[in-house]
């Protein structure tokens, strides 16, 4: 499944981890995606959405 929120489009972004003896190693930082069934052009569709775009009320959660 792809790491991808449908709204906004906010995915993986990478970045290095740092230990205290400075040994640089590559890491992914994940988008925190949720699997919700929201509402889309009147219709009930499931759909991957990142936390921001569903406390920020971009998506209307079907009951």
């Amino acid at each position: 499944m792809a790491k991808r929120c449908d709204i906004c489009g906010k995915g993986p972004v990478v970045g290095r981890n740092v230990s205290h003896a400075h040994n640089v190693t590559p890491r992914l930082f994940q988008a925190n995606i949720q699997r919700v069934k929201a509402v889309i052009n009147g219709g009930v569709k499931r759909i991957r959405v990142c936390t921001r775009c569903l406390r920020s009320n971009r998506v209307v959660k079907a009951a």
